[in-house]
């Protein structure tokens, strides 16, 4: 294998290049990028990029000195492949040939459709600067959804002054991720702090036209507003592929170790609906931490050796009104979930989930040490722990029980 395409130069195709060269390829590499930026964290982009107190320079995640010898096509994004003879077509009409290519395009950010001046999701860079020009002291902001991104940028535009309003439902990521009195307690830390948390409602329209003036519920009531972010999920950046002959059934259908039904295509990242070995269904994982794993897993499958490391569970760490908020695991949604310290209206919850007795996941709010402990129980997968006897005892899926 002389030459590998990577298509997508954001954190996912960064450490696939990383992993290649880990692994001793020493062949060509190119990657191809959409946006003219290079490699650059995004988890910031909520928090400290919007109050301009982290610069562009500092999200960069090339390593000062990092060499990775490989040929860095930004500012134009592949727009077909062909994937059987590792034939990626640019925008601009250019081809680039390989023996291998490595599908690493992301996920973008889901919309109303046409939508009025004043609304925004949060991906990228330029995403990120056209929001804080908006964020201005006594604005009013409306975030739709209660994601991870959304309480993050809420909780920012508050200390910046903004009368912030959260419209949250029981479908979003925050609930069906973690269970209901995750949730709670959540928002109970951003009331805390002043804003307004509203769940258990559907947004049905944006009101417009020009600028955004506000949002209309699906039981008519309207709220009025002068910014508006989106945070209500994403999807694969995948129709590029469409005639690839890939399959491309809720993300790009993988094996447990990234590999498409097509030899030399791999695909890493959010874009990529990876077999899941305890559910044995496909399906995508954005959790940040898994991509330097996966990357690395994914290339050495490429290369035909060993990885030398296997999946871990999934890491997630979020600044959420002025707490931290962490995750670790890997969760199907069946779970059963104690509450082993804190509580909802303290803001020190640590909630942990089991399946048949043993811990499979555990999330705290500024609890580090124990979020430590118990992390380093999962692991070590022959560790069992029976069920607690507690009374805030549920499943996932069963909000009513935690509530």
């Amino acid at each position: 294998m002389d030459s590998v395409t990577i298509v997508g130069a954001g954190v996912v195709g960064h450490a696939s290049a990383s992993a290649l060269r880990t692994l001793g390829y020493t062949g060509r590499i190119t990657v191809i990028g959409g946006e003219r930026h290079r490699p650059y964290d995004r988890p910031p982009l909520g928090r400290g990029f919007l109050t301009g107190q982290t610069t562009i320079g500092e999200l960069a995640l090339e390593a000062p000195h990092e060499d990775l010898d490989a040929d860095w096509r930004l500012g134009v994004a592949a727009v077909a492949l062909d994937a059987a003879g590792h034939r990626v077509t640019l925008a601009n009409g250019r081809t680039l040939d390989s023996d291998a290519v490595v599908i690493a395009t992301g996920s973008a950010a889901r919309r109303f459709g046409a939508s009025p001046r004043g609304v925004h999701t949060l991906r990228t860079v330029e995403d990120a600067l056209a929001l804080r020009e908006e964020l201005l002291p006594g604005a009013r902001m409306i975030v739709v959804g209660s994601g991870v991104v959304g309480l993050e940028v809420a909780s920012t535009a508050r200390d910046m002054g903004l009368d912030v309003t959260v419209l949250g439902s029981t479908t979003d990521a925050l609930c069906t991720a973690f269970g209901g009195t995750v949730a709670d307690a959540v928002y109970a830390l951003h009331s805390r702090r002043g804003t307004t948390v509203r769940t258990d409602l559907r947004v049905a329209d944006l009101i417009g036209p020009g600028w955004v003036s506000g949002v209309r519920l699906s039981t008519g009531e309207e709220i009025g507003a002068d910014v508006v972010l989106l945070d209500i999920g994403s999807v694969p950046l995948a129709g590029w592929l469409g005639d690839a002959g890939l399959d491309l059934r809720g993300g790009v259908v993988c094996d447990a170790a990234g590999a498409t039904s097509v030899p030399g295509v791999v695909a890493v990242g959010d874009c990529a609906a990876w077999l899941d070995p305890v559910t044995g269904q496909h399906r995508r994982i954005p959790h940040w931490s898994d991509t330097r794993n996966r990357s690395a897993i994914a290339m050495a499958a490429l290369l035909g050796v060993d990885a030398g490391a296997a999946l871990t569970p999934g890491r997630v760490a979020s600044e959420q009104a002025g707490v931290r908020v962490q995750f670790a695991g890997r969760l199907t949604g069946t779970e059963q979930i104690s509450v082993e310290a804190g509580g909802v209206d303290t803001g020190d919850l640590v909630a942990v989930y089991r399946r048949g007795g043993r811990p499979v996941g555990v999330l705290g709010i500024d609890q580090p040490a124990l979020v430590a402990h118990w992390q380093a129980l999962l692991d070590e997968p022959g560790m069992m722990h029976p069920a607690p006897d507690l009374a805030e005892v549920g499943t996932v899926r069963d909000a009513s029980a935690l509530g």
